[in-house]
Order: structure tokens, then C-alpha cells, then sequence
């Protein structure tokens, strides 16, 4: 067995960053900018009201509470003149501000009848102006790799992009094994259990940017493991669930090797997720996971995450650890970093992680509770309530 940092390492060097397409705006949340992107124009591009009110002469203000409104400007639509003293425009929230005036007068501090306006004894001071570029200028800078967030898409918007260079999304073939398993909405017989980590999977991968390609059940059978394998063709990955481990029915290695697999390792000292495998097929990566839900869950989450990172050009970024509070005893550890399911959050004002008592491979309803893992190392030694021990937070 190897450590999950050398297994890490091994699968991450299976990987290089995927080509890159360029994508309408409209679709580009959730995608990893591949190139940076500059503002063609400044936000906002002109000198802009914040408030909604009268632009007028700063000077004017103090010397006389009356001025006469010669026009408007409107959002989309300036005023063509220049104010001169004793003027005043009529103005809206994101309006260009008119020529010669500096200030606004919002419109809560004035009084209007017909053209004239008296503006009341001790006005805002404003000025409620915008300067051109007071947001960002002409040639600023979206930098990549960077995986788009919402507010990004809104930012490139305003930069006037509507096309976006991004990394191509991984795609990744997952294959579930074994003769007991039936497809949600099946007919199991009494012997059978309904596949879910393929749908577990897929949907995790799919947060991360992978595009999932979920193919029919293997059957423990080399011919049946085989098809379902040339049906991969064209994945960046291939993920099969179960069949990893030494059981007579375990075939996955020895059927993937008898195909030309070039392993990377067998076997890795961690719990849950030992019998875990990688390696290549030809060009294609092929990760080979526990058949137990929550065994292959963790491991998606372990392993395969950062590999669909390095395939979106961010890099072989592990998931991030935190410290937390200890919120109970635990005994000590065995000799396989352990990856328990736990319950992460606040408590008078410190970040406390309460792991679950019961942690068998096989419980999806815990792992369904949990909000994160807490990671122990190798015969880490008993640990208090209080003490401080790693987390990750999913």
C-alpha cells in the first residue's frame, strides 16, 4: 500500500489541462476561465449619477436656493447641453451627468414647480457622481485560471465579453460493477441492492465541471467488464465503481490489465478506500474505486477532484484542510489515514467538528448527514474533546 499523498501524486500525473473552447457568455458560470479576458470598455463609461435628483453647478449651491431645470438626461439618454450657472437638469440613477455640472442634488432636498426648483436650506452634500472607470477601466484585467462564479459572468458582462475562452469539461465515464446490483426504479430480486454510487458520483463531479457519462452495469464477467470498457471510448477518464478489491468476483484489475492497463498503484493505506487503483489505457486515465457507497464517495472526493482540476487548468489542488475543535474523545488511530464522516460547525464562536459515531463504509444515510470529514493520520494517538484536528469541509 502507498499513502494517499503518494496516490494523490500518482494520479495527478496521469493528468494535463484539456484544450480550450470558447463559449457564450450565457453558459460560462461554473467554467474555468482558460485565458485572461480584458474590458473593452471602462464601467461606467461615462461620469454617472448614483441618486436620482438635479445635476447642477456645486457654486450655485449656498449663493441661491432657486434654479430653473432646462432639460433632462435619462438612462440611456444624455443631456446635449452644457449647465451654466443658475441651471439645473433633471436626473436619474445611472444617467450621464450633463456638462459643466458637478454635483447632485438628490431629489429628496428639493421642491419643484414647473421649471423652478428650490433646493431646502442644508442639502446633502453629495456630490453623488460616478467618475468613468470609478468601477473598472478600458483594458483591466479578468486573470485566468479561475473557475467562474456568478458575479464573475456579471463582471465579464460589463466588460462587454460575450464570448469567454474556457477549458473544455472532462469527460468522465463511469462504470458500475457487480451482478448484485439493480438501477434505481429496477425490480431487485432479494439478493440485490440498488446502484447508487454511480448517481453519487455523477453528481459530484459534475459540481466540480466534469461532463459524466454513466454506462450500464458491468456484470462480473470479463466479457461484460470488457464491453463496458470499449465503451469509454473518447472519455478523458474512466471510473469504475466495485470489483478492486480480491474477492473471486473482483475482476476489474485483472480484465483492465489484460486490456493493456499500465497501473500507477494498487492499493492505498486509507479508510475508507483501500482497494483503490490507477493507471492508464492506452492515453485514457482509469481510476478503479471501492464498491462501497460511502468507500467511493470519499475517494471522488479525495482523488478525483483534484485530477478534473488539473484537466480544468487549476492545477493538482488537494481539497483544502482546515483546524477544528475536537467536539468529543476519540481513541487512537490505526495505520491507515482515516477519513471519518462528521457534523462541521460553529460552537461559541469556534469552528467544532463532531464526527459520527458510526462509520461503516456501507452507511450512505450518514454520509448524507455529514457536511464534511475529519481526516486522522496514520496511528494519530487519542485525542481529546478540545483538541484541535484536521477537517474537510465539502
Amino acid at each position: 500500500m502507498i499513502s494517499v499523498a503518494e496516490a494523490l501524486r500518482q494520479i495527478t500525473d496521469l493528468f494535463s489541462p484539456l484544450d480550450v473552447e470558447y463559449i457564450p457568455l450565457r453558459h460560462a458560470s461554473g467554467r474555468v476561465l482558460a485565458k485572461n479576458v480584458t474590458a473593452e470598455r471602462a464601467q461606467p463609461p461615462f461620469a454617472a449619477s448614483a441618486m436620482d435628483g438635479y445635476a447642477v453647478i456645486d457654486a450655485d449651491i449656498g449663493k441661491t436656493q432657486h434654479l430653473t431645470v432646462v432639460g433632462e438626461a435619462a438612462a440611456g439618454k444624455r443631456f446635449q447641453g452644457t449647465i451654466t450657472p443658475g441651471q439645473a437638469v433633471r436626473i436619474f440613477t445611472g444617467s450621464p451627468v450633463p456638462l459643466g455640472a458637478d454635483r447632485i442634488i438628490i431629489q429628496e432636498d428639493v421642491t419643484r414647480e414647473g421649471d423652478q426648483i428650490t433646493i431646502c436650506e442644508d442639502p446633502d452634500r453629495g456630490p453623488h457622481i460616478r467618475a468613468s472607470g470609478d468601477d473598472f477601466d478600458t483594458g483591466a484585467e479578468v486573470t485566468a485560471p479561475r473557475r467562474l462564479t456568478p458575479s464573475d459572468v456579471a463582471l465579464l458582462a460589463s466588460m462587454n465579453q460575450a464570448t469567454l475562452p474556457v477549458y473544455r469539461k472532462p469527460v468522465v465515464a463511469l462504470i458500475a460493477t457487480g451482478d448484485e446490483l439493480v438501477m434505481p426504479g429496477g425490480l431487485p430480486n432479494e439478493d440485490q441492492i440498488i446502484a447508487s454510487n454511480n448517481f453519487g458520483l455523477a453528481a459530484l463531479l459534475e459540481r466540480r465541471g466534469a461532463e459524466c457519462r454513466m454506462l450500464p452495469i458491468a456484470r462480473d464477467t470479463p466479457d461484460s467488464l470488457k464491453m463496458a470498457l470499449k465503451l469509454c471510448e473518447g472519455a478523458d477518464l474512466i471510473v469504475t465503481i466495485g470489483g478492486a478489491s480480491v474477492g473471486d468476483y473482483d475482476i476489474v484489475r485483472d480484465v483492465a490489465l489484460e486490456l493493456g492497463m499500465h497501473p500507477a498503484f494498487y492499493k492505498v493505506a486509507m479508510r475508507p478506500g483501500k482497494p483503490l487503483m490507477a493507471g492508464r489505457m492506452g492515453k485514457t486515465p482509469i481510476i478503479g474505486l471501492p464498491g462501497n457507497p460511502v468507500s467511493s464517495m470519499v475517494c471522488g472526493h479525495i482523488f478525483i477532484h483534484p485530477a478534473l482540476n488539473v484537466m480544468q487548468g487549476l492545477g493538482a489542488q488537494a481539497l483544502t484542510r482546515n483546524l477544528a475543535q475536537l467536539g468529543s474523545d476519540l481513541p487512537e488511530n490505526g495505520s491507515r489515514e482515516h477519513y471519518m464522516r462528521a457534523k462541521i460547525g460553529f460552537e461559541y464562536s469556534r469552528l467544532t467538528v463532531h464526527p459520527f459515531e458510526r462509520q461503516d463504509s456501507a452507511l450512505l444515510s450518514v454520509l448524507s448527514s455529514a457536511n464534511g470529514l475529519l481526516v486522522r493520520p496514520p496511528f494519530d494517538p487519542a485525542k481529546k474533546a478540545g483538541d484541535l484536528v484536521e477537517i474537510i469541509q465539502f
